[in-house]
């Protein structure tokens, strides 16, 4: 599917304050807001700009950072519902995140809340996101979540620290009630650049596992910057691949993906930091449909290496960001990926 005039998800990036110190964050967040966010004056112009790419508009997810850090952070839901978008919220697993503040994000129509859950005990996922108590908050966010009747995902990074407890995290996952499962596939960038990725054969088996286990458990599983996941729905699947591995096929970065930074910065994806201007200066629509680098991403013919030959590059392309960040080079081959077309 193609993505040429409007992306199917557009992601804003609040602000970079969290309590957290995640040693694989992408955004390296701090402690404290960087006096440089977007005002709400200036959310709310950037908003009602986001409307031009027209129905259906895409789907709009407050990040972070942690969002809760913004105190005008329910103006900024509350006007983005009037526009007609679906809002999505990533908040942060702290002592923030409370019920009532739960029952507040279900009030003003958040669609989807994406929680973290980076190990299946305290000392596993504590240890990623250097605070302790983040593994409790998270737990009683998502009950919390599910008896507002809240939706929402758990997201979870694929690492080689990570990788052996994942069946673990899946258990969870499923115990507590998550619509979908989002496995982040560690890429080299911000603090993530001190954690080791797993290697492209640990890579494909875990893709199996991942089809093996889908018929198996109540939540859809999505993975993230692992697009060859695609690749072998289809080899294993064919024209009977489940719906919700379907709905993915075709998006990644720059394609069906925008991503706005905390500072107005438009980039094709958040973990594919290449600023293409300026929502100060320039048109986030126009960016989006016209750049260079954004018509590239779109088309799967500009694709180099071996992702280039592909057979499956239309519904995969692979991870751009992490072509970008292991070669420099955002049309490179994904090098996660062990295929040989």
């Amino acid at each position: 599917m193609r993505y040429d005039e409007r992306p199917l998800l557009i992601y804003w990036e609040l602000t970079r304050a969290c309590d957290l110190a995640c040693r694989h964050c992408r955004a390296e967040a701090i402690p404290w807001r960087d006096p440089r966010e977007l005002s709400t004056a200036e959310g709310f112009a950037l908003l009602e700009r986001l409307t031009a790419f027209g129905d259906p508009l895409p789907h709009l997810v407050l990040t972070g950072g942690d969002p809760l850090k913004r105190p005008d952070l329910f103006d900024l839901i509350r006007h983005a519902r009037s526009l007609g978008f679906t809002v999505a919220l990533t908040p942060s697993g702290t002592y923030a995140l409370t019920e009532a503040v739960i029952a507040r994000l279900k009030e003003e129509g958040i669609w989807m809340l994406a929680l973290s859950l980076d190990g299946s005990d305290a000392a596993r996922h504590d240890g990623l996101r250097g605070v302790p108590g983040s593994f409790e908050q998270t737990v009683r966010a998502a009950q919390w979540s599910a008896a507002v009747g809240l939706p929402f995902q758990i997201n979870t990074l694929v690492c080689a620290e990570t990788l052996p407890d994942l069946p673990a995290i899946a258990e969870r996952v499923a115990a507590l009630g998550a619509r979908r499962w989002s496995l982040f596939f560690l890429i080299p960038v911000g603090r993530g650049r001190l954690l080791r990725e797993i290697s492209p054969e640990e890579s494909e088996r875990l893709m199996h596992w991942l089809l093996d286990l889908a018929p198996h458990v109540p939540f859809e599983i999505k993975t993230t910057e692992a697009h060859h996941y695609r690749r072998v729905v289809l080899q294993r699947e064919g024209r009977h691949a489940p719906a919700s591995a379907r709905r993915g096929f075709g998006v990644r970065d720059g394609n069906g993906v925008l991503f706005i930074s905390h500072i107005g910065e438009i980039y094709p994806a958040g973990f594919l930091p290449l600023a293409l201007g300026n929502v100060r200066q320039d048109d986030p629509v126009a960016i989006y449909r016209t750049h260079p680098m954004f018509q590239a991403l779109r088309d799967p013919d500009a694709l180099k290496g071996k992702c280039g030959r592909c057979p499956f590059r239309v519904v995969c392309g692979g991870s751009r960001a992490r072509a970008y960040a292991v070669t420099g080079d955002p049309l490179e081959s994904d090098p996660l990926c062990p295929y040989q077309p």
